[in-house]
């Protein structure tokens, strides 16, 4: 089917498994679907017309879709339409690549942005014939999770040559933080290829929400969020709840609350929680929609981060947009986003559990400083890691390597 365009620059947007209609909270749902979703939205009120391309998994979804934002959404037909978990993928991308390249025959974006290694391995295959240029951004490495996962990691065996392949192919790279940079180069991948723009954060969702909680009342308020997966380290969160005993803990994530007991991982944590003797102090809240999130974490005194790795790790800037300030491991993105001693506190990711307790104990007994870090975070989120900002940076690559004008070219 041709397309007519006359937007300042087409965008192709390839995210196999993360839809920008997805809901948040499932296993295969997270910080890459928020990412795509904003970052297409910001870059169509600049102008470009955006159209994103995911796989279609329901079988009622029509073919295309247009969001609120004017986004595009296209249901590429690549396996059954129905839910798959991402790393039993890979043998529908053949499928799906091709569905691409008819697609782009008929009428060429001037740049296909792909988004994890299975959507650069189908956008460079759909683009191969017609030398458009594909940009990666690769969101997770394949190397970091077996690493980290060893025998647990249920990726297909051939990620990781895929990976370093679809880096080799692409015009550019775009890594989200100085720690996968480094990993890349460990690939072998060339540096010069490779530019770092962090994930976003719209602060004008993600901002302090004024009464949000009474501080000085009842317990202080922990707060931990992300997806109900082992790595996110909210067993690490349970266990210095224990050398914490004035304090709650409240963690966000998975299905509807009601859905909870079906969840192996909740049914997990509950237990530790019991084993600790924290079970009177812990709140499983179940999946908390966008919107309830700001005030949420505005009623937190402290955000807890520890996962084991994290690619990127965007709780820890939704936590200081909303003036809340962080304790995270030294891992991965969080390097970058989290300034020790100025923002929150990093914590090395091989420290006790107990000795984290002890840190945010000393935290939450000086009201002062949290009061400092949160104010210091707000203002780090809006120097660094708005939606706009990130679009800046985007564009500027897009632009070095196609015909999609830089921001001077661009419709405000």
């Amino acid at each position: 089917m041709s397309h007519s365009y006359s937007a300042a620059g087409r965008v192709a947007m390839v995210s196999e498994h993360a839809s920008p209609l997805a809901q948040l909270g499932g296993p295969d749902a997270g910080g890459q679907n928020v990412y795509v979703a904003q970052l297409a939205a910001q870059l169509t009120r600049r102008g470009h017309e955006v159209v994103v391309y995911t796989r279609r998994d329901g079988p009622g979804f029509p073919e295309r879709v247009t969001t609120s934002d004017g986004v595009r959404v296209v249901h590429v037909p690549a396996g059954p339409p129905a839910p798959i978990p991402k790393d039993e993928l890979l043998p529908y991308m053949e499928e799906f690549s091709q569905w691409l390249a008819r697609e782009w025959a008929a009428g060429p974006p001037d740049v296909v942005h792909a988004h994890f290694w299975m959507s650069g391995l189908a956008a460079l295959a759909g683009a191969r014939s017609l030398g458009l240029p594909v940009i990666q951004t690769y969101h997770a490495l394949g190397t970091v999770k077996k690493r980290h996962q060893g025998a647990a990691d249920t990726s297909p065996p051939e990620r990781n040559a895929i990976e370093t392949a679809v880096g080799r192919e692409c015009s550019a790279i775009i890594a989200t933080c100085a720690d996968e940079v480094a990993e890349l180069d460990a690939m072998g991948l060339p540096r010069r290829h490779v530019t770092v723009v962090p994930c976003g954060v719209d602060p004008g969702l993600f901002a302090p929400v004024p009464g949000a909680r009474e501080h000085g009342t009842g317990p202080r308020r922990l707060l931990a969020i992300g997806r109900l997966v082992p790595r996110k380290g909210f067993d690490r969160a349970i266990r210095a709840l224990a050398a914490v005993p004035d304090a709650q803990l409240l963690i966000a994530g998975g299905p509807q609350r009601a859905l909870l007991r079906a969840e192996p991982e909740a049914e997990r944590l509950w237990a530790l929680a019991v084993e600790f003797r924290v079970s009177d102090r812990l709140a499983l809240l179940g999946g908390v929609s966008r919107a309830h999130m700001p005030g949420l974490i505005s009623s937190a005194d402290l955000v807890l981060s520890l996962p084991r790795y994290e690619p990127f790790g965007i709780v820890p800037v939704e936590a200081m947009a909303c003036g809340t300030p962080v304790v995270a491991t030294a891992v991965g993105g969080q390097l970058d986003t989290v300034v020790d001693g100025r923002t929150g506190v990093l914590v090395p990711p091989e420290s006790a559990d107990h000795a984290i307790g002890t840190t945010v104990r000393g935290l939450l007994d000086d009201r002062d400083l949290l009061a400092e870090y949160g104010a210091r975070g707000r203002r780090r989120v809006l120097d660094h890691y708005t939606w706009d900002r990130v679009a800046d940076a985007v564009t500027r690559v897009y632009s070095a390597v196609s015909s999609v004008p830089s921001l001077s070219g661009v419709v405000r």
